[in-house]
């Protein structure tokens, strides 16, 4: 089983390849890049994060690869996981540096770019423009921020 890591690796199919090997059931939960880097966070705040998705592993390739189903993982407004996209719908949550240390996604962009976007963040949310633009995610249960579950078998 595999866990939001894929991206990260150096050679993605000699990774997979070893997971094939061992493992008669793979598992793997990643996410498709376009569609995280729609969420708006990414989109509107920090597209630093999507240029870094953009060249990453391609999610076909390893769909590909492993010969994998794919099962949607919308997010709900209760999960707690500190993804990059748990927040979707407490945007304040961003705020916190704390919070941001724990996605890759924020720790590899240049910190001053981070800063920024989220100094616009708190502006927009000060001024209920966040709450304007974002209107729709008000009564959403859920949201696609891009996860994915990659099920493979022998």
């Amino acid at each position: 089983m595999r866990v939001l890591s894929v991206h990260h690796w150096e050679d993605w199919r000699a990774g997979l390849d070893e997971l094939c090997r061992v493992a008669p059931l793979r598992i793997v939960l990643t996410f498709d890049p376009v569609c995280h880097g729609d969420q708006w966070v990414i989109r509107d705040y920090v597209p630093e994060i999507g240029v870094l998705d953009a060249i990453r592993t391609s999610f076909d390739d390893v769909v590909d690869h492993l010969d994998a189903e794919v099962t949607v993982l919308p997010l709900t407004r209760e999960f707690t996981d500190g993804a990059l996209g748990a927040f979707w719908c407490r945007p304040h949550a961003y705020l916190e540096p704390e919070i941001r240390s724990h996605m890759s996604g924020f720790a590899q962009v240049d910190p001053s770019v981070v800063e920024r976007a989220m100094g616009r963040l708190a502006d927009d949310l000060r001024t209920g423009s966040w709450d304007r633009r974002y209107a729709d995610l008000v009564d959403s249960p859920t949201f696609d921020t891009g996860f994915r579950l990659l099920v493979s078998r022998s």
